[in-house]
């Protein structure tokens, strides 16, 4: 037999091991957002938790290899060498598909993207096969596509969607009627009662989901033959006893308990389950190759009916993918950023929002008030103060540590959403539904989160948009799937290992840019510096805090300006796109500090009040700062984009010097803002006041110019905006500086109040 297959298989070998880390930091959201959401345990507990979980899983998923030889496409119509064109081309656009998920931080299903690429792929091959037959059609694909299989996972894809946000939504809201957010001051029996069916369902989950499939030996049989509704029943009986000698006798916390066994459980069935997403493949083309190469015959004569019987699969190649998931799960920083979308859609507290609102999610908005407000009035009003009385807040403690990483949610919610999807997962295993893990576990988090009353009318518009956008990816993830497969199964088959060596090479190019890209976007934001919302509640503390943030957007409007003006005389495009998105950052945050407003004011005595009116009046002047470096980079970058002249060398020289002269001022500025030492502001205002004397003297220049010369049409408006734009620019400044001058005066002759 040709070598090429040795080949093949070596490289096979090479992007299952990348296909696990990219896999890995995709399906991480599955078992780590509720507790790093609820923060319940520490994070590293929760990742020696979910590794051990992991490891158990990758030991017992044997049993589920079988998926990816047979589970969609009949092996017995193909040979060997269309089987090993099938599984490359699977291999090559999981990785890419997932990694480019993960990069742009939205969790995705590794089960629907190995369905659909093994779908796409076997299809591709089967019409190459019709086509080379004179006697079949198109007709005649149901040979060899498991067609039932297929609509059984799209199917089970549709409901598991709509039925996990729905019983995820319920089960919170009568959870929630029952505990209130108060459930540490409710009965403790209610603590026990709640502990028993939890860990109930979480037990039985580990048992059935996690254990039954696997190749143990007297274990399996023993699972295999113990009636379901009896161990129910017995472990019910046995963790409700448990839970109450928890609560009642050792007065411990039974919540976080629920939690970690929670984590473990849905760790253990990811890795069990899912492990055939990404070494499935491998180890089925490994097996046609060790039958290929006992049969002597040609690769395109050896049929591959053997892949539909049971074959064993090797304990060390399951430990060997266990310790790769484990490794990725601990350094992988991508799998954070899918968990983050995650509990950041879910979290019950208001702030900046990732998605913006579009049309269907206002329009899913605005119809839900209308139905929500229809229910109420049929309701009786006391019945509806009950209700409502049971999802009251608990009050915000007086004293919050300063920066505090607040939870996203409480722990009743955190272990309703690992109950429910361990459930719902264990009860679609038991009737033999394909079912998506990361859809189920997101989608109960996000019915949790609507029925926790998360989605307030502050959020609910960008929250829904989120989940739209996340269910939109899936389906994404379905049609790229199949037709990436396809396409490469056919460049395959056409160009050999050719084409093999092409497209692996591709992908290796790729997945290096999509990681060089997330490390430096990592490291922008660890060197971009942040602001930071106020908490202090006098007009002393004020000043001090704000202080920090008005040194930062100086130290940021200079690079900003510099950058915009230093692209637009270089016409680099690329610079000013940068600077561009720097600009609309900074934008961002400002107004992220602005709409904190109202729950600083909140938090302030009534003595403390003036503290507000300054901090308002700088977020105020902050916030034009930013637009008008937002309208200087935007037109600069507009007027390269459009391909117009480029400034004339009198109107470069000019701007250099206002360039030089802005990078001066904000920089001494930003030195006094950071060191607190606003002795020194006066200087800054006067010579803030010396350039827009120079601006000013330069505008007149040019109108000079337009008048006598013969000047472009659009670089004189370009040219006017920007000098005008910098002259607000400089203005806006002074009235902060004037500010902190004032305020510094002041409190040489009176106590700060």
């Amino acid at each position: 037999m040709s070598d090429i297959y040795i080949y093949m298989l070596i490289i096979l070998a090479g992007l299952a091991i990348t296909d696990l880390v990219v896999g890995v930091s995709n399906d991480a959201v599955n078992f780590l957002n509720s507790a790093i959401g609820s923060k319940a345990i520490s994070f590293k507990t929760i990742m020696v938790i979910a590794s051990i979980g992991i490891a158990f899983g990758a030991l017992s998923s044997s049993g589920m290899m079988e998926v990816a030889r047979k589970g969609i496409f009949v092996p017995g119509e193909f040979y060997f060498d269309e089987v090993m064109i099938i599984f490359m081309a699977v291999m090559i656009t999981d990785i890419l598909l997932l990694d480019f998920f993960n990069s742009i931080g939205l969790p995705t299903s590794t089960t629907v993207s190995i369905v659909f690429e093994l779908l796409g792929a076997a299809v591709c091959m089967s019409i190459i096969k019709i086509s080379e037959s004179d006697s079949e059609t198109l007709l005649d694909l149901g040979t060899y596509i498991a067609s039932d299989t297929a609509l059984e996972i799209i199917l089970g894809i549709l409901l598991s969607v709509v039925i996990a946000f729905i019983i995820g939504g319920l089960v919170q809201f009568f959870s929630r009627m029952l505990l209130t957010f108060n459930y540490q001051g409710r009965p403790p029996f209610l603590a026990a009662i709640f502990g028993g069916v939890s860990l109930t369902s979480l037990f039985y989950f580990i048992i059935f989901k996690g254990l039954k499939g696997a190749d143990l030996g007297g274990v399996t049989e023993f699972i295999a033959a113990t009636d379901v509704s009896t161990f129910i029943s017995v472990t019910f009986l046995f963790w409700t006893i448990f839970s109450g000698i928890y609560v009642y006798v050792i007065k411990w916390d039974i919540y976080k308990l629920i939690i970690i066994l929670g984590t473990f459980g849905l760790a253990m069935a990811f890795a069990g389950n899912d492990l055939v997403n990404f070494i499935g493949v491998p180890i089925g083309a490994y097996q046609a190759w060790e039958y290929a190469e006992g049969t002597g015959l040609p690769a395109n004569e050896i049929g591959m009916s053997f892949l539909s019987g049971k074959l064993p699969s090797n304990k060390w190649l399951l430990v060997v993918a266990g310790l790769v998931m484990v490794a990725t799960l601990w350094f992988s920083s991508k799998a954070q950023a899918v968990v983050k979308t995650s509990v950041d859609l879910a979290r019950q507290d208001s702030g900046a929002e990732r998605f913006q609102s579009n049309f269907l999610s206002r329009i899913l908005v605005r119809y839900s008030l209308y139905a929500a407000e229809g229910v109420q009035q049929l309701m009786p009003q006391r019945t509806a103060n009950y209700i409502s009385s049971r999802f009251d807040k608990l009050p915000v403690p007086a004293v919050i540590p300063k920066h505090a990483d607040k939870p996203a949610f409480d722990y009743v919610r955190a272990s309703v959403n690992l109950m429910v999807a361990s459930v719902l997962i264990s009860v679609a295993t038991s009737y033999k539904l394909p079912l998506s893990t990361t859809y189920v576990t997101f989608m109960v988090a996000m019915g949790t989160s609507l029925a926790d009353r998360a989605w307030g009318t502050e959020s609910a518009v960008y929250r829904i948009a989120g989940v739209l956008n996340v269910i939109g990816g899936w389906f994404f993830t379905a049609f790229s799937a199949f037709t990436a497969a396809a396409v490469f199964a056919y460049l395959i088959y056409i160009g050999g290992m050719y084409a093999v060596v092409a497209l692996v090479v591709l992908s290796v190019l790729l997945i290096i840019r999509s990681f060089i890209g997330h490390k430096k976007s990592q490291q922008e934001q660890k060197v971009t510096d942040q602001l930071q919302k106020a908490e202090s509640k006098t007009i002393q503390g004020i000043i001090n805090e704000s202080s920090d943030n008005v040194a930062t957007v100086f130290k940021r409007s200079k690079r900003i300006y510099k950058n915009t003006l230093d692209g637009l005389i270089a016409q680099d495009l690329a610079i000013l796109r940068t600077s561009k998105k720097e600009s609309k950052k900074l934008a961002g945050e400002i107004d992220e500090l602005r709409n904190n407003i109202f729950f600083f004011i909140k938090s302030l005595d009534d003595q403390n009040l003036g503290a507000s009116k300054f901090y308002i009046d700088v977020l105020g002047n902050l916030q034009d700062i930013s637009q008008s470096l937002d309208y200087i980079s935007k037109a600069s970058t507009t007027h390269i984009s459009n391909n117009h002249k480029s400034l004339k060398f009198t109107q470069i020289k000019d701007l250099k010097e206002i360039i030089l002269r802005i990078h001066e001022i904000f920089n001494d500025a930003q030195e006094i803002f950071s060191a607190k030492d606003f002795s020194s502001l006066e200087a800054i205002i006067l010579e803030k006041r010396e350039l827009i004397t120079l601006v000013d003297a330069k505008i007149d220049k040019q109108v000079k110019r337009t008048k006598d010369d013969d000047e472009s049409p659009k670089n004189t408006t370009l040219y006017f905006s920007l000098l005008l734009e910098t002259r607000d620019l400089m203005k806006e400044s002074i009235q902060i500086v004037e500010q902190y001058y004032r305020e510094y005066d002041a409190s040489k002759t009176e106590p700060m109040q």
